[in-house]
């Protein structure tokens, strides 16, 4: 296999990812191995890759290949979601560019319209996170609303009405006026917004002076149908049981007393509003208020308004400011921060509006999904999140789960009104929940006020879709089959789950409902582990988004940088639950690795390969690396172990850049010209192509072609199938000893970069005192290209220095710069007087010395020993060099 000059990222992964799909490589059966299983967080089928989606599935893809490489049977279900309201605003708005308006359609004729969208756009995000490089097991893709998937939620939504625990009724509900449909409580975005406080004068009936209320939201007063005061507030004692006339609109209410008021906010008097006003709500049913809804679904006046019918509500609240101030009944206005409700979808301000919806009752759900993640039955990582979904939970609401769409899950409820009843008799509407209209016909046949000779009835569906999360609750069961099919062989196989990777904002929209459905319909978790991702920000700490323009196009950057080094790049600062503070110049980084990695190979598949005995340098180095290579992979299982896989990658990193390519190579390397032995050979390809499996779950198409370019493989051979390796031989020992070689290796070339000697000009090492091993002379000659290691007393004209407490030297002659030697040295010792001083202060401490575990006051002791060793050492190298400076002069 001729290997490039450069590597191509755009060519190498391309061929591989169609090898891989060629092959099948991402399919899953079950069989006898392990199960690991992850379910993709559905990306909406408007969507397009964004940087998000890069991080979370960049995380998935590294835990789903690392778990096929450890022999476990990995399948990660791929899918898309139908997005109720973002696809049926996309769609709105394209028929609104044909002239098209969605009312002159009927429900079919739009349904069309909006599978012809889904049919063009549905696949695109799909057919990019391929070049992600994302293993996904293709053939088992799913979107929320195929006919399985449809059936799964219809037959859930039956179950649970059957069960008592879905019911409809008028309540206050959050109001989308740009989308026309009720939202759930998780679907609002609460941001800070600088308005103005209203000081508005409500006559007081049957005197002359007024009541003052302050409001943010003018433009409601009509829909006024009451004042309330705290009863024990004294300013406002005068108002017990008076009445007083709404501004502008004239209507006499009362004024009625509830400690719900806060004495301290306004005058202490507040105007009711039950239709509009989630509080004024609860007040109105307290004390039998009637309700005046003002506003049509759009957000303009309605004619129950009375005054600027058909305005826009944030016109209304300009107009109507100038109408109280010209009638005299604006008192004053004042800045005022608010927090107001946006709807998440079409960012517009949301209504409090009464509603006929459906709603799912949540507190039984909610009880074992609670306990099951405090057990850590489920495990959240990181763990911080469980104090944020343990306080959801236990203030959990019910559910509205109705919306005023026609794209998505059509409510399976239907009302039959009896048409041909005695005279006289009131027809009533009967309420039918069933998976189909043939079902539902058979029931209301059956149904006492329905049935009967010659008895008939209109049936008709009810008008509204489920919320898009009531199909998405389901989807770890759904892709499975297990509601249509309970106890499949797949859902006994893959379910539960392995791990969960989200994002943590969703983690009521969807987190947690999916872990209700999977106590309430298999009777335990839906997965084992819930890995939570970060937002992706730039590196200002702004959320990348379009509108702010600062979140680059991934494929762009897979173009320019390749997958492997924008996964890296991703990687590289992304420990969980943490904001990434994003670069591009992390993307350039993994690039460069891919770089650095080409560029071993193209070395060491460029070496000749003989039949010689193996320099004893040589035998050392694959012995250290064997063993650096045992550390590295139980770090990496444990930092795997603890879902800390930034971390993880940076232990990968380093041991190939820092150990293998500046280090290991570089100690086997032949001379130039010569040819390399083979025992050793053979341990450098061992050896590269672990560090290609330890690597391959982070970037798998460089390791594929590094892999199947080390030897010859058979045709249909992969990596991404091939065993990770094992920890093996472990030698603590003997890796701490290389560090003290590398030390020594690192001092000796500073010497020459400092002393501008070329590597050609052989040198000596003195050991001046202390310890040395000399079973690495071998290694430190040929890296320091030195002429001999003696022992022996330091020269004058040496440059020494200290690796632990063992002094080194090297003899320069008449190169050495005395004056420039006694300043460095003296820097260390006063850095180290200063540590000494630091340390003696802590074990003057006599209760530190007395409570502090003995291993750790036997720490400091041996920080003492070491401080005054060296300080010894410089003291007295400083003292010769400035004789040796004063015999010269």
């Amino acid at each position: 296999m001729e290997l490039a000059t450069k590597y191509d990222p755009s060519s190498v992964e391309s061929k591989w990812y169609q090898y891989w799909l060629d092959n099948r490589l991402f399919a899953s059966k079950p069989d006898g191995r392990e199960p690991y299983t992850i379910v993709i967080p559905p990306p909406n089928v408007t969507g397009v890759l964004h940087m998000g989606h890069m991080l979370n599935n960049t995380i998935q893809d590294i835990l789903i290949r690392r778990a096929r490489m450890t022999g476990k049977n990995a399948c990660w279900v791929p899918g898309t979601d139908h997005a109720s309201i973002a696809t049926e605003a996309k769609v709105v708005a394209r028929l609104a560019e044909k002239g098209i308006r969605k009312s002159d359609l009927t429900r079919e004729e739009f349904l069309k319209h909006a599978w012809q969208w889904t049919e063009e756009h549905g696949g695109i995000i799909l057919r990019q996170l391929r070049k992600l490089g994302a293993s996904c097991d293709w053939e088992r893709t799913a979107f929320t609303m195929d006919e399985t998937r449809s059936a799964s939620v219809i037959k859930t939504f039956c179950d649970l009405y059957n069960k008592g625990l879905i019911y409809r009724g008028v309540r206050m509900v959050n109001w989308d006026p740009a989308a026309l449909t009720a939202l759930s409580d998780e679907e609002v975005i609460y941001k800070e917004q600088q308005g103005k406080l209203y000081y508005l004068r409500y006559k007081i009936v049957g005197e002359e002076g007024y009541a003052v209320v302050a409001t943010t939201r003018p433009e409601t007063i009509m829909g006024d149908t009451a004042m309330c005061i705290n009863p024990d507030d004294p300013k406002n004692k005068h108002l017990h049981g008076k009445q007083v006339i709404v501004p502008l609109v004239n209507r006499v209410i009362p004024v009625i007393e509830d400690d719900y008021v806060d004495v301290d906010f306004g005058t202490g008097c507040l105007k009711v509003t039950p239709a509009h006003d989630v509080n004024d709500y609860l007040l109105g049913e307290k004390y039998n208020l009637p309700s005046i809804d003002i506003f049509h679904d759009d957000g303009t006046i309605a004619p129950a308004g009375q005054l600027y019918v058909g305005m826009d509500r944030f016109e209304v609240r300009k107009r109507i400011v100038q109408d109280l101030e010209a009638a005299g009944l604006l008192e004053k206005t004042e800045d005022y921060i608010n927090k107001v409700g946006f709807s998440e979808r079409t960012q517009v301000a949301i209504e409090p509006k009464l509603s006929m919806q459906w709603f799912l009752k949540m507190e039984k759900l909610a009880r074992p999904a609670l306990d099951a993640v405090m057990n850590d039955e489920i495990v959240f990582h990181p763990s911080k999140f469980k104090n944020t979904y343990r306080h959801w939970m236990e203030n959990i609401k019910d559910w509205c789960i109705s919306r005023q769409l026609w794209w998505g899950h059509r409510i399976p409820a239907y009302y039959a009104v009896p048409t041909n009843l005695p005279q006289g008799e009131t027809p009533s509407t009967v309420t039918i929940v069933a998976e189909t209209e043939d079902e539902a016909r058979a029931i209301a046949g059956q149904h006492p006020a329905l049935g009967g000779a010659g008895r008939t009835y209109t049936l008709r569906q009810d008008e509204d879709c489920l919320d898009t999360w009531f199909s998405s609750w389901l989807w770890p069961i759904a892709l499975f089959d297990g509601m249509n099919r309970p106890g499949n062989e797949e859902m006994a196989y893959y379910y539960p789950t392995s791990d969960l990777v989200t994002a943590p904002d969703i983690i009521f929209f969807w987190v947690a409902r999916m872990i209700m459905a999977g106590y309430e319909y298999e009777g335990k978790m839906p997965f084992k582990n819930v890995y939570f991702t970060g937002i992706v920000r730039d590196k200002l700490g702004r959320k990348m988004s379009k509108s702010l323009g600062n979140s680059p196009d991934p494929l762009e950057l897979i173009e320019k940088y390749g997958a492997d080094g924008v996964r890296m790049g991703m990687m590289l600062s992304a420990p969980a639950g943490n904001d990434i503070l994003f670069d591009e110049s992390l993307c350039e980084q993994g690039r460069n690795f891919n770089n650095k990695i080409w560029n071993a190979l193209r070395l060491v598949k460029g070496w000749t390969v003989a039949d010689l005995p193996q320099p004893e340098s040589a035998g050392i180095a694959v012995k250290w690396f064997e063993a650096r290579v045992a550390a590295a992979i139980e770090e990496l299982n444990d930092d795997f172990s603890k879902y800390r896989i930034s971390e993880a990658l940076m232990v990968v990193y380093k041991l190939f850049r820092d150990e293998f390519s500046s280090w290991y190579l570089e100690m086997v390397k032949p001379a130039y010209g010569q040819p390399i032995d083979a025992t050793s050979y053979s341990a450098t390809l061992r050896f590269f192509e672990q560090l290609t499996l330890l690597l391959h779950p982070f970037m798998p198409f460089i390791t594929e072609e590094v892999w199947q370019a080390l030897v010859e493989r058979r045709p249909g051979e992969s990596i991404m199938v091939s065993q990770m390796p094992d920890v093996g031989n472990k030698h603590d020992r003997l890796v701490a000893d290389f560090e003290n070689v590398k030390n020594i290796v690192a001092a000796v070339r500073s010497i020459r970069l400092e002393r501008n000697i070329p590597n050609r000009e052989p040198l000596t090492l003195q050991i001046v005192s202390g310890d040395f091993d000399d079973a690495y002379n071998t290694v430190i000659t040929k890296m320091c290209h030195l002429e001999q290691i003696v022992r022996a007393p330091k020269d004058e004209t040496s440059a020494s220095f200290l690796v632990g407490t063992t002094e080194y030297a090297v003899p320069l002659g008449s190169t050495i710069d005395v004056a420039g030697e006694v300043k460095k040295m003296q820097e260390e010792i006063n850095y180290l007087e200063g540590f000494l001083a630091l340390v003696m202060k802590k074990l003057g401490n006599e209760k530190f010395v007395a409570h502090a575990k003995p291993e750790v006051v036997a720490n400091e002791r041996k920080k003492q020993a070491d401080a005054e060793s060296k300080l010894k050492t410089l003291r007295e190298n400083v003292e010769k060099l400035k004789g040796r400076d004063a015999d010269v002069r």
